[in-house]
This record gives structure tokens, C-alpha cells and sequence, in this order.
């Protein structure tokens, strides 16, 4: 247990360091080799129905794995039939709320959402860059053309004020997962994919890249509902405030680890980045933030 825990820690701050490292000055860092992936064709945003359904939430503890204290007691939860986005929205798409004054319009927003953007000044994400009337995206070590087909990464306020403006909604900790990891068959995968382990074939995931890539890259990565993007690529935001499932019990070693943020402040995210270890994209990983940090590879996808 104990030393899965600081694998894990050293590993979620491998990541939380390349947030830190994003941030820094282009020309303070040396730029390194980009691993790109196969060019492919266009994202044609589509919904994809989800079943009614019950999905499995969290770790029992009679399983022989590892887990941190969040994700324990494993319980079912009943999912009403739902609609949700094949893919991660886009830059593309998120321009489209911009250019039809999505920043400016007062009804999107909630009062602290509005009142944290107003105040900060916030009128697009903030990996873009305007420049020579141009959209740009900040890569960790350049700026480069926006590329529509790659996920955005906005807040959690943005995303929230986006899913209005469409008239839809970010997903509950529930139905995301019940999205990517539920069947047909009412059955529950290990991965989206199937139960082979995290591979490069299936997602952008485990240090193989810095930046995102198409939101259509890893076809072969898609649930059994045929949703794509689901693990890796950014993180994915819900609407799901964190706090513990029934059975939760603190580390004796680590009290603090998830019950210091049970605040009704930070939300669920799921998923996993582009950096995010392997170990730690099983379903019952649960990452959180608070709704107004801009800097995390993270983006969203819709359900109605």
C-alpha cells in the first residue's frame, strides 16, 4: 500500500510539474522533439444514446488493487438513458462560442463564474494566444496555429457556460463513467477499450506526447457505445462536486489527502491527460479542481 502511494504521488506530480512547466517563458526552455500522430479525417461532432443503466462506482476492498481513499466503497448507481458527445469538444467548436459573444453573455454564467471572469479578465482559454488577428495554441514549447480538431482546455466555469449556450450540460461523475466504461450488455469494462492494458494504439496517455493531439486520433480506443477520447488527450470535467462515497474511511497515513478538499468547492474530472501515468488511468480514479483553475490539461464534453 504504502509504496504504491508514493508511486502514485511522485507520479501525479510528474504531471501537476508540467503545469507549472507550460507556464513558463518559450524562450526559457529548450525546445524538444514533438512525437506527432497519423493525420486523420475531420471530427464531425455526433451524440451517441446511452442505455439506461446502472454503473459501478469506486474500489471494493475486498479486491486485491490498489486505490486511494476516494475511491473506496464500490457501489452501483442507477443512470437514466442519456445523450453524450462521441468526442471531447474542440478548439474548433469552443471558437464558435467565442465568435457568437459566449464571454459576454451574462445568462451562461454563474454569479461566481461571472465574477471570476470579469474580474480576471477572461475572454478565451488560457492556452490560446491572439496574435496578428490569428488563433494560436500554446504547445509546451511554442506557439503554433490553433488546431480546431484538438480538445479544449478551459476551466470548469468556461465549460459549464459553453454546455448552457448548447443547451446541454457536463456529465455527473455517473455518467461519464457509465459512458466509458459501460455495455450494451449492462456488463463493465476495465478500459473503454476492452481490458488490454494502456498502450499508445489506444489513447494519448503516459508521457508519449506533451500536447493533445485530434479528439479522433485512437479510434480503437473507443467504449463499447463507441464514444471516443474517453482516457487521455485532457482530462474531462463533471458536473459532479467531490466528496466521499458511502464506506469512505481516511488514510491513517495520509488524513489529509481527500478529505481536506471534501469543500463543495473542487469538482470530479476523469479521464487523463496526455501526462498522466498508465497506473493511473483505472476507472475508479477520481481527480478534482476547483472550477476557476484555468492551467490543467482540461477539457469536456456535453450530454442531454
Amino acid at each position: 500500500m504504502l509504496l504504491n502511494v508514493a508511486i502514485e504521488h511522485r507520479l501525479m506530480h510528474a504531471e501537476t510539474f508540467t503545469y507549472m512547466l507550460h507556464q513558463m517563458p518559450l524562450q526559457s526552455k529548450k525546445q524538444l522533439p514533438q512525437t506527432t500522430a497519423s493525420p486523420v479525417s475531420p471530427v464531425v461532432p455526433t451524440m451517441i444514446e446511452i442505455p439506461e443503466g446502472f454503473a459501478t462506482l469506486g474500489l471494493s476492498r475486498d479486491q486485491d488493487a490498489f486505490g486511494w481513499d476516494n475511491e473506496y466503497e464500490a457501489h452501483s448507481v442507477k443512470v437514466p438513458a442519456f445523450a453524450i458527445d462521441k468526442y471531447k469538444v474542440t478548439n474548433g467548436q469552443f471558437l464558435e462560442f467565442i465568435a457568437a459573444g459566449g464571454y459576454e453573455n451574462r445568462d451562461l454564467w454563474t454569479d461566481v463564474g461571472w465574477k471570476w471572469k470579469t474580474e480576471n479578465n477572461i475572454s478565451f482559454p488560457s492556452f490560446w494566444r491572439r496574435m496578428d488577428d490569428r488563433w494560436f495554441f500554446r504547445t509546451m514549447f511554442d506557439n503554433v496555429p490553433l488546431r480546431l480538431d484538438w480538445p479544449v482546455y478551459v476551466s470548469h466555469a468556461e465549460a459549464s457556460a459553453y454546455a448552457r449556450w448548447q443547451g446541454k450540460a457536463l456529465p455527473t461523475e455517473a455518467q461519464w463513467h457509465q459512458a466509458a466504461y459501460g455495455t450494451p450488455q449492462g456488463t463493465q469494462r476495465l478500459y473503454p477499450w476492452g481490458s488490454n492494458a494502456p498502450t499508445a494504439e489506444f489513447g494519448n496517455f503516459d508521457f508519449h506526447r506533451w500536447d493533445p493531439v485530434s479528439v479522433a486520433a485512437f479510434p480503437r480506443g473507443e467504449s463499447a457505445f463507441g464514444v471516443a477520447d474517453l482516457v487521455g488527450n485532457g482530462w474531462e470535467w463533471t458536473s459532479t462536486l467531490f466528496g466521499p462515497f458511502a464506506g469512505f474511511e481516511r488514510f491513517p497515513f495520509y488524513p489529509g489527502y481527500s478529505a481536506d478538499f471534501f469543500d463543495g468547492k473542487h469538482y470530479v474530472l476523469k479521464g487523463g491527460s496526455a501526462r498522466t501515468a498508465a497506473c493511473m488511468l483505472r476507472a475508479s480514479f477520481r481527480n478534482w479542481f476547483q472550477a476557476h483553475y484555468p492551467y490543467i490539461y482540461t477539457g469536456f464534453r456535453c450530454v442531454r
